[in-house]
């Protein structure tokens, strides 16, 4: 087994309601719901899903006091921490923070005068709430626009240097920064130029991505190149696409840097005409049929003889195609054959009995711990 060379980024550790942002903690995954704030119903619906598909954070836009109202029913009905997308109303804010947010996402800069900003942070400080500063290339200060001509790293990064000395002279440090662009090269060297400047943790992304393939694309390059480098704590991946997708990519973004596991990490063959089943077919029902696994697990399908022994070999559970039936390979040994026209239900039927066995074995665990 390859050891694992990323070494993060030291950072300062923060809390975002239950879950911890930054330090040793694991690198978050979150969203930001795009339904209508006040209507309760089909927030609470969609934060939900979010929630089942493994989201750690959401996030909520409250432009308003009646939004400010909606997301204090939200609040009470939903589990995951949420963070309050406010934007130049300090009131809001206010609101937001007494209606139990976990985290304000404000530009400290953008939100009125010196004392609206302190009321705010006082009532982060008061609350136990953290702050996020996030900076976009499309949002630049007019003065940055003018200096640099263009969004630019270094202008990212003044931008973002302005709003941390605003918390840092109100001796407020808890607080993670954004650093977004919608162009891969110009989001990468914000990141990398303030990672060198601060101790805070960093929330990754790359705004406005685009629809879901190529916003896809782009985030993984983005976000996998920066997360290489140790550079992240929290990612968000913004695609014109429901938002249970974003939260599926975030994970696999992570999965295949062996940053975190959420679920079951695939292993299938591209097909060609020596498989002996239709594997995309069979993938694609896998997939659906799985999808509520949070289990860590590799499951490698594998359409004939010439790479599956290989590859079943290093899963946890492991399918080399034949007809009329597949051999299967469970924690690298061969175990047994199955019908390759049941290859669906068969591989589901497995994997479900090991998550099981999983949960059975800690619950075992916890039980003989509490003993000791």
């Amino acid at each position: 087994m390859i050891e694992n060379p990323i070494k993060r980024r030291p950072t300062r550790k923060i809390r975002v309601g239950s879950v911890y942002v930054g330090g040793d903690a694991p690198i978050s995954v979150q969203s930001m719901t795009n339904t209508e704030t006040c209507d309760v119903d089909a927030t609470v619906a969609q934060i939900q899903r979010c929630a089942d598909a493994g989201a750690d954070i959401m996030r909520v836009s409250v432009p308003s006091m009646e939004a400010a109202e909606a997301f204090g029913a939200i609040r009470k009905r939903v589990t995951v921490p949420l963070v309050a997308d406010i934007h130049f109303d300090h009131r809001i804010a206010l609101a937001v923070a007494d209606y139990g947010a976990d985290c304000l996402r404000i530009n400290p800069g953008n939100i009125g005068s010196d004392q609206k900003v302190r009321e705010v942070v006082a009532a982060a400080r008061h609350h136990g709430i953290s702050i996020r500063i996030g900076v976009n290339a499309g949002s630049l200060e007019k003065d940055l626009q003018k200096k640099y001509g263009e969004p630019t790293g270094q202008a990212l990064l003044e931008s973002a240097l302005r709003h941390i000395d605003i918390l840092d002279r109100l001796d407020f440090h808890e607080f993670k920064v954004s650093v977004k662009a919608s162009n891969v090269f110009l989001t990468m060297d914000a990141y990398r130029l303030l990672s060198q400047q601060i101790d805070n943790p960093l929330h990754l992304g790359v705004t406005e991505a685009g629809i879901y393939r190529t916003g896809t694309v782009k985030s993984a390059i983005a976000l996998g190149g920066l997360l290489m480098e140790g550079i992240g704590d929290t990612m968000r991946i913004s695609l014109a696409a429901e938002p249970e997708d974003e939260i599926k990519i975030g994970f696999d973004i992570l999965k295949s840097l062996g940053l975190r596991s959420n679920g079951i990490n695939f292993i299938a063959c591209p097909s060609c005409s020596r498989q002996e089943f239709n594997v995309i077919k069979v993938m694609q029902m896998l997939e659906e049929r799985l999808e509520d696994i949070r289990t860590p697990m590799d499951v490698s399908v594998i359409g004939c003889k010439v790479n599956g022994p290989g590859e079943a070999k290093e899963a946890d559970i492991g399918v080399v195609g034949a007809s009329p039936r597949s051999l299967v390979y469970r924690n690298g040994e061969k175990s047994h054959l199955i019908d390759t026209d049941q290859l669906v239900e068969e591989i589901e039927s497995m994997v479900r009995d090991r998550v099981k066995a999983i949960e059975e074995a800690k619950s075992k665990e916890i039980i003989r711990t509490s003993f000791e």
